[in-house]
């Protein structure tokens, strides 16, 4: 490998704390590298802090020193990454109450120019936010959230300055260009306008970064007294409000894993009381979503359905003794999303793996799109005009561009209204994707999406990245990225197992990937893995494996499991301390978050969970090489969890490998804010993989 093994690494201090649980003692040596947020945005740090900050920064120094020789390559990359996106792009204009709206990007600029035209595309344009103007004081800077009201006349939107999804919500006179003195703090970012054009509903987070109030603020009034609409006190639940496509309801939801409950507000009565639509019921684990359509509400639910089912009920009769069935249940089929026209209903359907739009017309025969290829990923985009027969469409598949269509749903007709153009060209016929099923060892077939360069040789000793999520029924659908082809183009093949835990395979799928079968999602990826060097596309010399997140905790389990089986690894933001975590209420996402990997303080699934949890199950052996990437201010994965997790691994392992982390100290779980400096980590991954293929140019 050419790899400097000169730069010694920094070593953590132990500072060992004994936790006992269910008669069990673990020891954490590192425990104290976890920082409050109280001490992170203090002006002047204590010494803990400092310590912290002193360990972060030192292995953030050892990673640039053993990659050094990789930095004009890491260069080269970026440049190349960056090169691909088109810089003045913009989005296909949708409509929406009178005016068409554009997302647009200018050349050399980071951020994105949020626009209308009234009317017509040929009308002159408003700009309503410049992200880049405003993004100017801050390291960090992200909108989110815009909503414009009924009178076209105010924007809302939120804005995160600190890169942890805590917005403050403001707004803006789009006539008059200035902002109002309404603030609000310390929210998701979204908004929720009644039809008076002077209410909006907005949702707080509590200290665990938690949603779990919707309030009511009238413009003009000071927020500190805004109205509490609705309180959420199951800390296993979170909360939103959003208005129906129909524009007549306002409607919170509660949520938790495995259970919803909705209740609903006439939009022009928003001082009125919501009435509740059908209670949560978690003995039966009842989960649904609701859509209004003219006198009725349709309702998606797994009510006797454990692969869903659409169910119909009077406006004002919602309780589920008055739901009928419109779309029975099926074992093979997945029922994911459903969108509303006042002609026709549109199905998104889970078959075999792959989402397939069904054209349900509310009279006369129905079908499905056909986009002409086995393996893609298809899905319904911005539809806010209900009386059309024109669906917005977006469609990519793993050699196919993103692309966004208009379909005609009586003629059947199909219009391509963009295709992502990739700067320097791009040739689709020089790729080669397959879908393949690997074995797992229950005897489960597993779906692999795959693709390559064509001249890609399956002798055995060719490289391959596998990646993976396999968590919270979150489906990896086969999708193209211009991205990827720095790997592609340098004779890697890139494949998606597509493991339990995920819900490609329908709700079975999912279930048989969490809680106590959550090592079927670990045992499944490395069965992918031995898959594909039975078949000759690579070797265990040539195989690599990259996860982020729930997929971060992925890589960390197969290293414990079978580290011989891969050269490299790639864990971006990895949770990896579950049992901790799991047992800390204060951490976000904790509490919501039981139905998916199970509440320690229950000793059945202390324990499982204990036998998997990476950061547990670090032993004195051979690990492959790793990059781990986090951001001190990640709000899904707190960043101590990964520092933690490294500071373990070198501790133990037996091997001279690369152990090296980023952490981006500006920025948290999804990275820097702008769309072209978040890809210098990613051109940091990619020479990590490519440099121990011994490829620098």
């Amino acid at each position: 490998m050419s790899q400097n093994q000169n730069p010694k690494p920094p070593i953590a201090k132990k500072s060992p704390l004994k936790m006992t649980n269910h008669n069990d003692t673990r020891v954490d040596d590192y425990f104290w590298m976890r920082l409050s947020d109280e001490q992170k945005n203090a002006e002047s740090p204590d010494p803990q802090t400092q310590d912290v900050l002193d360990y972060l920064n030192a292995e953030n120094d050892y990673t640039k020193e053993v990659l050094a020789h990789t930095k004009d390559f890491q260069k080269k990359l970026f440049d190349e990454i960056v090169g691909r996106i088109k810089q003045d792009d913009e989005s296909v204009p949708y409509s929406d109450n009178g005016y068409f709206y554009i997302t647009r990007f200018e050349e050399g600029k980071e951020h994105p120019i949020y626009s209308r035209k009234k009317g017509n595309l040929e009308a002159p344009e408003e700009i309503m936010l410049d992200e880049n103007e405003m993004a100017k004081p801050f390291d960090y800077y992200k909108i989110a959230g815009k909503n414009v009201s009924p009178s076209n006349q105010i924007v809302a939107f939120g804005e995160d300055k600190v890169s942890r999804r805590i917005y403050t919500i403001r707004f803006k006179n789009l006539t008059t260009g200035e902002f109002l003195p309404d603030v609000i703090e310390n929210t998701t970012g979204g908004t929720v306008w009644a039809n008076d054009n002077q209410t909006v509903f907005y949702t707080r987070k509590d200290e665990s970064l938690r949603s779990f109030k919707i309030f009511k603020h009238k413009l003009g009034t000071d927020p500190s007294s805004d109205e509490l609409v609705f309180h959420e006190e199951d800390e296993t639940y979170s909360t939103y409000i959003y208005k129906t496509k129909s524009k007549k309801y306002l409607v919170i939801g509660s949520y938790a894993t495995l259970t919803q409950e909705y209740k609903f507000l006439n939009a022009d009565t928003p001082d009125g009381d919501f009435q509740m639509f059908e209670p949560r019921n978690r003995e039966l684990k009842l989960e649904y979503d609701i859509n209004h359509y003219h006198d009725k509400w349709l309702v998606k639910t797994n009510l006797e359905a454990k692969n869903f089912r659409l169910m119909e009920c009077p406006e004002f009769e919602t309780s589920r003794e008055n739901w009928k069935e419109v779309i029975p249940h099926r074992d093979d089929v997945l029922l994911e999303d459903v969108d509303l026209f006042n002609d026709f209903l549109v199905v998104s359907e889970r078959i075999e793996g792959i989402t397939q739009l069904r054209i349900r017309p509310w009279e006369g025969d129905e079908h499905y799109v056909d986009f002409g290829e086995k393996a893609f990923m298809a899905y319904t985009s911005i539809n806010m005009d209900f009386d059309t027969n024109i669906l917005r469409m977006g469609y990519t598949s793993l050699t196919t561009p993103n692309s966004v269509f208009d379909y005609n749903m009586q003629t059947k007709e199909m219009q391509l209204l963009k295709e992502q153009e990739i700067v320097g060209g791009y040739d689709k016929t020089q790729y080669q994707s397959e879908r393949l099923f690997a074995t797992a060892k229950d005897g489960t077939k597993i779906p692999i999406s795959l693709v390559y360069k064509k001249g890609f040789e399956k002798d055995g000793k060719q490289p391959l990245l596998l990646y993976a999520y396999g968590s919270y029924g979150h489906s990896m659908d086969p999708y193209f990225s211009s991205i990827r082809l720095s790997l592609l183009d340098r004779g890697f093949a890139y494949a998606i197992a597509h493991i339990r835990g995920g819900e490609e395979m329908g709700r079975y799928w999912y279930e048989n990937g969490k809680l106590l079968n959550k090592k079927n999602t670990f045992s499944d990826f490395i069965d992918c893995g031995d898959f594909l060097i039975k078949e000759n596309y690579t070797s265990n010399n040539h195989l690599y494996a990259m996860g982020g997140s729930a997929g971060g905790l992925l890589m960390g389990a197969i290293i414990n499991m079978r580290p011989e089986l891969w050269n490299g690894v790639v864990a971006a933001v990895p949770f990896v301390d579950v049992i901790n975590t799991m047992l800390d209420e204060t951490i976000p996402l904790t509490t919501g978050e039981f139905d998916e990997w199970g509440n320690p303080k229950d000793e059945k699934f202390y324990h499982y969970i204990k036998s998997y949890s990476p950061y547990d199950n670090v032993e004195a052996k051979d690990y492959p090489s790793m990059l781990i990437t986090t951001g001190y201010h990640d709000s899904q994965v707190q960043y101590w969890e990964p520092a933690k997790w490294l500071a373990k691994l070198r501790d133990f392992k037996t091997d001279n490998n690369n152990l090296v982390m980023h952490c981006d100290m500006v920025a948290g779980h999804g990275g820097l804010a702008g769309r072209f400096e978040k890809h210098k980590e990613t051109a940091l991954e990619y020479a990590f993989l490519l440099d121990l293929e011994k490829i620098n140019s």
